[in-house]
């Protein structure tokens, strides 16, 4: 964990975000998001680290993604999250 914020430290609430070592970039379009995802890829190379392509998903439109769900409309809390909470 510690690895990964001090990697991504620049990009981190910007368009990242990273826990343990899942990575997730997130753009408001698809241009963005190829700029965003290479620059991180970058990094990430820079320091003599890789990524599981296998594990990898590229420009989605919505992510669920510890228990929020990121898409163009911004990030909200999961609804199912919010559902079991009110029952």
């Amino acid at each position: 964990m510690f690895l990964m914020n001090s990697l991504l430290h620049p990009y981190l609430d910007n368009f990242v975000i990273a826990f343990i070592n899942d990575i997730l970039i997130y753009s408001k379009n698809e241009e963005e998001c190829a700029k965003n995802l290479a620059a991180v890829l970058r990094l990430i190379r820079k320091n003599q680290l890789y990524v599981n392509l296998s594990k990898c998903s590229f420009f989605q439109n919505e992510v669920y993604y510890l228990g929020h769900v990121f898409s163009k409309q911004g990030i909200v809390v999961d609804p199912k999250k919010i559902r079991v909470i009110m029952e």
